[in-house]
């Protein structure tokens, strides 16, 4: 590994400024423990002094071998005009008990004096007055210096003077932040080189912290650390205030792959994937489909161009394999698709179809006519799987509707909605009917389908949706519009997606549940 070059990462504080994201204590040990697990060396924990939900962070944390990685506790300097011992934030920091502790202060002369309202002078013993404090007591010391470039170039001599104050009281490292994300990647360059010649021989190192105001934070923290930087501080999955962080998910891979600086134990990269996956989870955001490296569509081929060529030659289209990063490569089927993207995909399914076969070229046909109505199948495999398997000939009928009806009742006294649904079934020749209610009128299809299908196969009940969304095909025609509606199943082991499509929103999804269905009896049943 390289180590003179640090990964610090601050999901858990500066991730956590993000809109619509919130992390409970247990949320933030739960990611703290992924991440010491995946290879960063540093992880911001909180502000301690700010809320008390941080501190209970770092008393669980204490109880938590952390190996080599570094939990930080994060703050600011002493007030103006106030003894450093007695400052309330300051001391908070001491009683996370972190071996590192990094402290915010102000590196802008303008910001000094029309923000802080204090005096160029005493803002510099803050800063010095705090760093000195803290390696008093024994931690590593991180200063981040807050608004840096902006300051640099409004005031170049006192901002680096702000440096020079931590570095003097025995900071160990200070990072450079690019608060407001407005740089660009020459000038955070530059920067950078001043700062860097600005501690040399000394035992302090420079650190990159940037935001993603201008769609710049991956590039402004590389053209840092190509200018000399020694840690790289940013969040997974790039979360952060207003339009986030740097993206440690792109960075790492960067690094590792294009620049040959190895910030990670061996073999931990190909875990990338999985960790940013795991992050929304517990955030409950949805996993950004178009992020590099990481995000489904990363690796997806969906002309019949790049499919065909993508089998010849890996690098023809992809700029790293996959795995390398966790991810795997994806064959798309629609109306770009060529008969390779049809050979391919059968192939993932564990099915033959030569790409020169009347097999193919009816499966394509299909697939076009399907989705010249209003299909699409990027997010519906088995529904295509399916699909494939009809038109081989292959597929096992497990079920055959016969009629369902839904209705819907309402008291309006009390304004009780009741959705009853019946449904008929053969399964080998049986027919079942049963009746169910449900939460709306697909909850009471889904129910009563289960109902009936559960008498022959039991296993039904191991199945649940996750996710069930509707689509407006052509939204011209209003309420008279085709509906396309998504469903998301898991088994716990597995998951897949179906996919609905009629004039009916009730057919459309009638279509996607018995898919879903048919699918889950596949699996169980001739794997």
């Amino acid at each position: 590994m390289n180590q003179d070059l640090t990964l610090y990462d601050t999901t858990l504080r500066d991730g956590s400024q993000a809109e619509g994201i919130h992390f409970s204590a247990s949320d933030k040990l739960h990611i703290a423990e992924k991440l010491a697990a995946f290879g960063m060396d540093y992880i911001e924990g909180g502000f301690p002094g700010s809320n008390l939900k941080d501190m209970e962070f770092f008393q669980q944390a204490r109880h938590v071998n952390w190996g080599s990685c570094k939990i930080t506790a994060f703050g600011s300097t002493r007030f103006p005009e106030a003894p450093v011992e007695s400052d309330p934030n300051v001391v908070s920091l001491l009683k996370a008990e972190t071996p590192a502790v990094t402290f915010v202060g102000k590196s802008s002369y303008d910001h000094v004096t029309d923000v802080l309202r204090t005096t160029p002078d005493e803002n510099l013993h803050m800063i010095e007055d705090t760093a000195a404090f803290l390696k008093k007591n024994d931690r590593e010391v991180i200063y981040d210096a807050e608004h840096f470039f902006d300051g640099f170039y409004a005031h170049r001599a006192y901002t680096l003077s702000c440096l020079k104050a931590a570095l003097d009281a025995g900071a160990d490292y200070v990072v450079l932040c690019d608060t407001n994300g407005g740089r660009l990647p020459q000038e955070i360059a530059d920067a950078t080189r001043a700062a860097v010649d600005a501690v040399t021989g000394s035992h302090c190192k420079v650190g990159i912290h940037t935001h993603n105001d201008c769609g710049l934070g991956v590039a402004n923290a590389l053209a840092a650390l190509d200018a000399g930087a020694a840690q790289v501080q940013g969040t997974i999955n790039g979360y952060g205030e207003r339009t986030g962080n740097c993206n440690l998910t792109t960075v790492i891979p960067i690094l590792e792959l294009k620049s040959g600086r190895q910030v990670l134990p061996d073999g931990h990269l190909a875990q990338l994937s999985e960790v940013s996956r795991f992050v929304d989870e517990v955030a409950n955001q949805a996993h950004d489909m178009r992020a590099p490296f990481v995000g489904p569509t990363s690796f997806a081929h969906k002309g019949g161009m790049h499919a065909n060529a993508v089998t010849k030659s890996s690098n023809s289209y992809e700029h790293i394999e996959p795995a390398l990063v966790g991810n795997q490569r994806r064959v798309l089927v629609g109306e770009l698709a060529s008969r390779s993207n049809i050979m391919l995909k059968a192939e993932e399914f564990g099915l033959s179809v030569h790409d020169k076969s009347p097999a193919a070229r009816a499966i394509l046909d299909r697939i076009k006519q399907l989705e010249s109505s209003g299909y699409e199948f990027e997010a519906a495999d088995a529904s295509l799987e399916l699909l494939i398997q009809r038109e081989l000939g292959k597929y096992q009928p497990w079920f055959e509707l016969d009629e369902y009806h839904v209705s819907m009742r309402k008291n309006n006294i009390h304004g009780f909605t009741n959705c009853e649904a019946t449904v008929k079934i053969k399964v080998d020749g049986d027919v079942i009917h049963t009746v169910a209610n449900g939460d709306g009128p697909v909850n009471a299809l889904d129910n009563s389908m289960r109902q009936a299908l559960k008498q022959k196969f039991p296993e039904i009940s191991e199945m649940r949706l996750v996710d069930y969304k509707v689509r407006i095909v052509n939204s011209a025609t209003g309420t008279a519009s085709r509906i396309r509606v998504l469903i998301e199943s898991t088994d716990g082991e597995h998951e897949w997606g179906t996919v609905g499509v009629s004039d009916n929103v009730i057919e459309a999804s009638w279509l996607a549940l018995t898919d879903s269905v048919a699918y889950f009896l596949n699996l169980r049943h001739q794997s």
